[in-house]
């Protein structure tokens, strides 16, 4: 398994290049990049543009690892709406795009939500609708990704939707295809579950990792920390991981960094990157 971190993990005001510089000082050996409003890659980038994120991750020696983008918690595929549904249409298709001319083979998606605490007055989209739109929405985008070569890996996140291991596998399986896969978060699990059961349930189907950690007393968004602060079960998700034959990426997404270090925010990234070295000699 690969060392990555997200672009997340850093402060926002830091340039690109000093992301990428400190990642591979802090020993990760990828970095995540995102598709964002404000870049370094958008909606409305170029070719050009994209080719020198690419150039400037390989100038660094970092390799990047995914690509990940927050855009869909504005445009739900699973809205009532037709309009916001062809939006987030539209933005898969360019991760897909994107993702092929950044050398990627797999892009992090979140194909519908039924409803998030955490958005004020977010869109509550009914379960039964939620999962035929969230259908339709992959099955309009996957000739794309067959065609760029790039799986669209589905995130378990607090979208009220796909909650198990067994729902999560179902929807994945029906599309009948290796270009939709998982990309299975460890600490998004820890609400509801344990992320070592969903690993042994998806199995093959996970493509991508994100690891943080959380402590379920705290019940909300605030109760992300520091990987090894939390109730994370690391030596049973490590062991699940090699059980199913996993050797893929490992990226830290340390959202949102400040709250963990409002100082020096860029010792977070050298404690985590200690942290799952620890992490990955548990098991």
């Amino acid at each position: 398994m690969k060392k990555s971190v997200s672009i997340w993990s850093f402060p926002a005001e830091m340039t690109l290049e000093n992301k990428l510089r400190l990642a591979r000082e802090a020993g990760f050996e990828g970095f995540e990049i995102d598709l964002s409003e404000d870049g370094p890659l958008t909606l409305n980038s170029t070719s050009q543009e994209i080719a020198v994120v690419r150039k400037l991750a390989k100038q660094n020696g970092v390799e990047l690892s995914g690509l990940a983008t927050g855009l869909y918690w504005g445009a739900n595929a699973a809205s009532e709406d037709p309009a916001v549904r062809a939006h987030a249409e539209a933005i898969c298709r360019k991760q897909i795009e994107t993702a092929q001319a950044l050398g990627l083979d797999a892009i992090l998606v979140v194909p519908g939500t039924v409803g998030a605490d955490f958005i004020p007055g977010c869109e509550v989209v009914p379960y039964d609708k939620a999962w035929q739109r969230a259908t339709e929405f992959v099955r309009a985008v996957l000739p794309v990704a067959e065609r760029c070569g790039v799986r669209i890996c589905i995130e378990n996140v607090w979208n009220k939707f796909l909650l198990s291991p067994m729902e999560m596998r179902q929807f994945i399986a029906q599309f009948e295809s290796e270009w939709v896969g998982s990309y299975f978060d460890v600490g998004n699990t820890l609400a509801f579950g344990y992320p070592e059961h969903w690993i042994l349930a998806l199995g093959a189907q996970i493509r991508r990792v994100h690891l943080k950690d959380y402590r379920r007393a705290v019940g909300s968004v605030d109760g992300f920390v520091e990987i090894l602060s939390g109730d994370v079960n690391w030596p049973a998700v490590i062991s699940g991981l090699r059980a199913i034959g996993y050797d893929g990426w490992l990226t830290a997404e340390m959202i949102p960094p400040i709250p963990f270090y409002k100082f020096a925010p860029e010792v977070l990234l050298f404690n985590t990157s200690r942290a799952m070295d620890a992490v990955m000699r548990l098991a």
